[in-house]
């Protein structure tokens, strides 16, 4: 599984006008982006709050024509990139029908932000559209769905002009797109206007769904040209040698594998003595080992002699597309999953056999007719007699059901195709990732139930209401299962909004005994509008649970939420009680950290629930389902840790910018929290002083020398403080640092081994001289001093003029580097200097001394800063940006905009709406399969897909690990159930007589109840006492009234006196 912790565009100011149709189309250049405001294109209920956004979402640096609302798009822009975004921003895109599949599509592309989407439906909603299609309503039925979809669709992206048209699709018509999707469309008309689009330079992509199966098509024309075939950040490896030979073996420095692969290509920087490689045209490489590769002939070059940095580099590559009509002869077909390697071809002709079938009947085949199904096998072999790709093995069975659930709607199926397809529209307009050659073919024939006999033709025909398409594939029974369970959802984020979407149209908790549970702590913030679809631009600093749960019963107002504002975590359990749990039927997770996914897993283990867990990480994606005592737990497997970057890297020789923005994003937590956070402590805490001196080793010192720099040696008390505190630390930073650094290791130094010091990883600095003409010079004072001005309450000033003036009337008194003077070169010198350091009684003395009383500064306040990273205005970025580009300009580090200073320094996670509506159609197709009540594990799917390339594998869940105390076996769901109340002799005899084995310690939590070599007078003293009296007295803590069990670790002898281990036990209290 991924560590997934939890996750941009010029937009045109034409809008669409819905007469039968008319669109703007300009000049074919981009125009000035800002928010559509034009009324025509918004529900006249959101007219207000529409208008109240629009300054929000219009607010741009400069008004150019290339911006991009990287306030907006933040997430996408680190998935797609800027050039990517404005190629978008160029396209117009036409959507054609409007059912869920249509509509999900719509969505996702609306939402990454391209000039204008046209959506175009002829048919009127039906019940049938109800169970996918989230933008139309029970009152819309009998309503065309384009022109009931649009205002609703609008509201996703006020830079994105929305439009419709009811009329027929004519060539002429689609000349004026550079993208064109229909859906669920007739064979016909794919083969019409897809050879139409291929001969006139028009990107044209097919979809449908019918049930359980979906297909995507694509074709991009000829000579499609792809910039990034698969988004991947270029690799950097520190050279340690270049051979001067034919075939160039470049040798990497030892620390990391270069990982790169054969046919990569590389250029060169920094490169010593083989100075022609510096900068050159790229080279492909063959890969000669884990830190080896050869470029080539190298023999006309200079000598090599040390330093230089390789990097890839994208090279374009061209994907030429076959016709709709020639693919469907000659189809090129992506595997989705390899368990089912035969599956496309078979289906390739199945889905051509379902048109020839509607063209035939004038209608799909009625759900669980046998008769049509019969029909359509044999429209099936004559189709395949004819087909160029004609299978020659494949089931009736299969065909069947094909023709058995082809009425059906299924939302989390046009969720996952709808994925797929959004962003295959993104790559034909942007020419980002490898795209889609040409046909991808799906089916999720495991949610059906064990026993088809409970799918009769009765039980699937319509009712009349709003599932009728779910109906018509898994019938009346198992939608009121649906309809009744009990399902706590945990965040309200991107994947939390999905999956409420996905549950108000399977009509999820809304039964009798059905109800939802949402939490989320979290706020709505603006960056959240271009993935967190449920959310508007007037729903800014609301609540992400209850504004979720209340844009899901706009969907369907039958479904029961309860939306909560509460953290998941030990200290909820008040909120979320036994109780809670023990009336669930299982959790999603929608979570973006580790710590509460292990949580919640810990929480459905010890419930036994299931759990359903995704994640996503830009155009990667994956699902795991979690199943009591059938598959292991999400805790059971874990990634490996994240790579941390040595303390002396980034405390004294950075060589790549991500050192550099550590380094930065250390200052600024020391600088701006850490030491203020102390320093509050230490003047609102009377007991400060005396808890800090019980402290171990030298914390004392290091806390009371925090506290001195923030109250004595640096606190300012004016702003013009402020400037020359800010000043005084740049010359320390990036001037006297690094002359004591040369002082101690000149430019010139060698090791031990006659080595150059400076050489491999360790790049030779060179101190700055301060320049307030310089702008990075000025940015940092500017940042710094007001940062600090934040902290201790002093007004701020933004006028760089009257900063610049007061910085250069400051006078840095001249540094000479000092002998005897330590610096770490590597960790283990680093963490021996530490242990070494002093924490003598006359230092903790005299510091005491230096600090002022409080009762002398009853007025000052120091403020902690809390990073905030999406706040422009802040300075927080500014001064991490003008920080670390500082220091890199230090070690001749390239520098890094705030765009990508954002994405290191502020840890954020790249995120798109494509990936996270197709990952969440597999986790409801997952939880489809647990309310079947299937309890084998084939029937089951973990899922990893990366759309980038695209890359889809499937796999079957693992089993829990069995372990065995006698002939008993047990996993991690198993444990004792043990009915109290008892005293702890009782318990100790229930296990001796009714299992046969000895306890020799009994524990709860971080409690030692019982053990063998207990004090005999304390032992004796709890054998009499009850359980909960044990614990009580031990932990000296009242068992909480709401909770009804106690779990209790033990320790055990067999028979033979031999150490077994064995499950955990559940006490229960009495009721």
């Amino acid at each position: 599984m991924f560590p997934f912790i939890g996750s941009n565009t010029g937009r045109p100011k034409h809008t669409f006008r819905n007469s039968s149709f008319r669109m703007s189309c300009g000049n074919g250049s981009p125009p000035v982006k800002r928010a559509r405001t034009d009324a025509n294109s918004l529900q006249k209920s959101s007219q207000d709050k529409t208008a109240n956004s629009v300054e929000m979402m219009s607010a741009q640096k400069n008004g150019n024509q290339e911006d991009i609302d990287e306030s907006l798009y933040s997430r996408q822009l680190y998935v797609l990139g800027h050039e990517a975004m404005r190629k978008m921003a160029h396209s117009n895109v036409l959507i054609a029908g409007m059912g869920g599949l249509g509509v999900e599509i719509a969505k996702n592309v609306v939402l990454g932000g391209v000039k204008s989407v046209t959506i175009q439906d002829t048919e009127a909603t039906t019940w049938f559209d109800l169970s996918s299609q989230f933008f139309l309503r029970e009152e819309d039925v009998g309503k065309n769905r384009a022109e009931v979809t649009t205002p609703r669709l609008s509201e996703l992206n006020t830079y994105v002009p929305v439009s419709c048209t009811t009329a027929e699709l004519t060539e002429s018509f689609l000349k004026q797109f550079q993208v064109v999707v229909l859906t669920n469309s007739s064979l016909d008309e794919q083969l019409k206007l897809g050879e139409f689009c291929h001969g006139n330079g028009i990107k044209f992509i097919s979809a449908s769904t019918y049930g359980l199966f979906g297909q995507v098509f694509c074709d991009f024309g000829p000579n499609f040209v792809v910039s990034d075939v698969d988004g991947e950040q270029p690799l950097s490896c520190i050279i340690a040698d270049v051979e001067k030979s034919a075939q160039g073996v470049v040798a990497c420095h030892d620390e990391t594998r270069h990982g790169f692969n054969d046919g990569d290509y590389v250029t060169f920087a920094d490169v010593q003595g083989m100075t022609e490689l510096n900068g050159c045209e790229p080279i492909k490489i063959k890969v000669l080992g884990p830190y080896t590769f050869g470029i080539g002939d190298t023999t006309k070059y200079s000598d090599y002699i040390r330093g230089g940095v390789v990097t890839t580099v994208k090279m374009p590559k061209t994907f030429n597309f076959k016709s709709i009509s020639q693919s469907l002869e000659e189809p090129e077909c992506l595997i989705t999953d390899f368990a089912k390697f035969d599956r496309p071809a078979i289906l390739h002709i199945a889905f051509q056999a379902l048109h020839h079938f509607v063209k035939k009947n004038g209608r799909l085949p009625k759900p669980r007719n046998q008769a049509d199904a019969e029909a359509f096998v044999g429209v099936f072999k004559e189709v395949n007699s004819n087909s160029k790709a004609k299978v020659e093995d494949f089931s009736e069975e299969l065909l069947q059901e094909f023709a058995f659930s082809a009425m059906g709607n299924l939302c989390p199926v046009q969720a996952f195709i709808g994925g797929i397809a959004a962003q295959e529209v993104m790559k034909a307009c942007s020419g980002k990732f490898s795209p889609l050659m040409q046909h991808l073919y799906f089916d999720a024939l495991e949610c059906l139930p064990k026993e088809k006999s409970l799918l009769t033709e009765e039980a699937c025909a319509p009712k009349g209401n709003r599932y009728d398409g779910q109906v018509a594939v898994f019938g009346d029974t198992f939608q009121d299962v649906l309809q009744n369970l009990r399902y706590f959802l945990v965040g309200a984020g991107a994947i939390g909004c999905e999956m409420l979407k996905n549950w108000s149209m399977m009509g999820l908790g809304s039964g009798e005994r059905g109800q939802l549970f949402i939490t989320d702590m979290d706020r709505i913030e603006k960056s959240n509008l271009n993935r967190q679809f449920l959310f508007r631009p007037w729903d800014v600093e609301k609540p992400k649970s209850s504004t979720a749960a209340a844009a899901a019963r706009a969907m369907n107002p039958s479904i029961k939420i309860d939306a909560r504002e509460d953290r998941v975590g030990p200290d909820t359990e008040s909120i979320f009680t036994d109780q809670f749990f023990e009336g669930l039927d299982g959790v999603a997770n929608a979570l973006d950290n580790i710590d509460a996914r292990m949580y919640m897993d810990r929480r459905c283990v010890y419930y036994c629930k299931p759990l359903l867990e995704s994640g996503t990480l830009g155009t990667k994606c994956n699902v795991q389902v979690v199943i009591p005592h059938v598959t292991e737990s999400y805790s059971s497997s874990q990634d490996p840790p994240e790579k941390s970057i040595p303390v002396c890297t980034v405390k004294n020789f950075p060589n790549a910018i991500e050192h550099t923005l550590q380094w930065a994003r250390d200052e600024f937590e020391r600088e701006f929290h850490d030491d203020p956070e102390t320093a509050s402590q230490y003047l609102t805490d009377p007991k400060f002083m005396e808890r800090t001196l019980k402290l171990q080793g030298s914390q004392p010192l290091d806390i009371l020398e925090s506290v001195k720099r923030s109250l004595v040696e640096s606190r300012p008390k004016t702003f013009e403080d402020c400037i020359s505190l800010a000043r005084h630390s740049f010359a320390r930073n990036y001037t006297h640092k690094i002359q004591q650094l040369l002082f101690n290791f000149p430019a010139d130094q060698k090791t031990s081994t006659g080595a150059p010091f400076w050489s491999g990883p360790k790049r030779c600095p060179n101190a700055i001289e301060f320049d307030s003409n310089q702008g990075l010079h000025l940015d940092y004072i500017v940042a710094m001093a007001n940062l600090k001005a934040e902290v201790y309450g002093i007004p701020q000033c933004r006028d760089r003029s009257k900063i610049k003036a007061a910085v250069d009337a400051i006078v840095v008194p001249e540094f000479v580097p000092r002998s005897g003077v330590k610096i770490e070169v590597n960790d283990s010198e680093l963490a021996s200097s530490s242990n070494n350091e002093s924490s003598a009684a006359e230092d903790l003395a005299d510091l005491q001394k230096s600090l002022p009383q409080t009762s002398s500064v009853p007025d000052l306040k120091v403020t902690p800063l809390e990073f905030e990273k999406d706040d422009d205005s802040n300075f927080h970025m500014d001064f991490i940006v003008a920080a670390s580009n500082l220091r890199a300009c230090n070690y001749s580090i390239p520098e890094a905009d705030r765009h990508k200073s954002k994405l290191i320094a502020g840890r954020i996670i790249p995120a798109i709406a494509t990936t996270t509506a197709m990952v969440v159609g597999l986790v409801c197709l997952e939880l489809i399969k647990l309310a079947q009540g299937h309890k084998d594990i084939e029937s089951y799917k973990n899922g990893f897909a990366n759309l980038a390339l695209p890359f889809f594998a499937f796999s079957e869940p693992i089993a829990p690990p069995k372990n065995k105390y006698y002939e008993t076996e047990f996993t991690l769901w198993d444990r004792f159930e043990v009915q109290g109340e008892m005293t702890l002799q009782e318990f100790i005899d229930y296990f001796q007589r009714e299992h046969k084995l000895e306890i020799t310690m009994l524990s709860q939590g971080v409690c030692m109840l019982y053990s063998f070599f207990m004090q005999p007078a304390k032992r004796q003293e709890r054998l009499g006492l009850l359980m909960s009296e044990v614990v009580k007295k031990v932990s000296k803590k009242k068992v909480p009234p709401y909770v009804q069990a106690l779990v209790l670790e033990i320790c055990c002898n067999d028979e033979e006196g031999e150490d077994v281990e064995v499950p955990y036990v559940k006490y229960n209290l009495p009721k």
